[in-house]
């Protein structure tokens, strides 16, 4: 049996046409071009095929293509990163997501962590069957970043230098300051290492309490890096931070770094 049978002629083909020219979420404006028909007639049929499992509904008015060999929607394959480049954009993969992809941890995160310079409501959708952490930043922090290409289709991730940044200064993003600690540990052992990249982002990102981190954690790990340490204590904030914020125990204070260690890193050290 045809894997498209129970479908009509036009109907079949509208399918067709879209396997052939889409692989990533589209909307009905993008259908319309492709089908070469007005956008309300694409609504209409793109909302026909939804209903009956050609197409599966991956977000409000984005849609994906069900492989034709499927029996039911829910068996297309969905790439998180082009959800999350096509529901959030502008956008970019970062954080713990990014880590995993440079090789940067051994941790395995379900979640896809996504940067957008747009303000959702939902910070936590669950998409195609994917749970997205979602953060804000103004587009013009969305620097460091490289292409990578999922199919044929482009989607962007923060490159390593710019990925440990992030961790340094929102150590959550990295699934808290232990996680972020071993893939700081990870980076300067490898040979993506790059110390003044790593300086040029962290000024440009403008937070401080980053090069505190970064500083303390060169020391803590003996990696030789005695110019960046430096510049790390020429450039640390004033004032007392949390080695991770999102812990709130206390702990003794590291006045060198103006770091409270409410965090335990013995375990990372072991």
């Amino acid at each position: 049996m045809s894997p498209t049978a129970g479908l009509s002629g036009e109907h079949r083909l509208r399918v067709e046409e879209l396997h052939r020219a889409l692989s990533k979420p589209f909307t009905a404006e993008t259908a319309a071009g492709v089908w070469g028909v007005d956008l309300g007639r694409a609504r209409r049929l793109v909302r026909y095929l939804a209903d009956r499992g050609w197409l599966d509904r991956v977000h409000r008015g984005l849609y994906l293509t069900v492989p034709l060999d499927a029996h039911r929607s829910g068996e297309a394959h969905k790439d998180p990163w082009l959800i999350a480049s096509a529901v959030f954009e502008p956008a970019y993969i970062a954080g713990w997501s990014a880590a995993e992809h440079w090789d940067l941890t051994e941790q395995i995160f379900r979640d896809v962590l996504v940067v957008t310079g747009r303000r959702p409501r939902d910070r936590g959708p669950t998409i195609g069957g994917t749970r997205f952490m979602v953060h804000t930043l103004g587009v013009d922090k969305h620097f460091g970043l490289q292409a990578v290409w999922r199919g044929s289709h482009r989607t962007d991730v923060t490159d390593p230098s710019r990925t440990i940044v992030d961790l340094l200064a929102n150590p959550s993003w990295g699934g808290g300051i232990r996680h972020t600690s071993e893939a700081v540990s990870e980076y300067f052992a490898s040979s993506r290492r790059e110390d003044t990249l790593v300086l040029e982002y962290g000024d440009r990102l403008g937070n401080r309490s980053a090069f505190k981190r970064l500083g303390f954690l060169l020391e803590l790990f003996d990696i030789d890096a005695p110019n960046l340490v430096d510049e790390c204590l020429r450039r640390k904030s004033a004032g007392i931070n949390s080695l991770d914020p999102s812990v709130k125990a206390k702990g003794r204070t590291v006045s060198r770094w103006g770091l409270r260690l409410n965090v335990d890193l013995a375990p990372v050290l072991a």
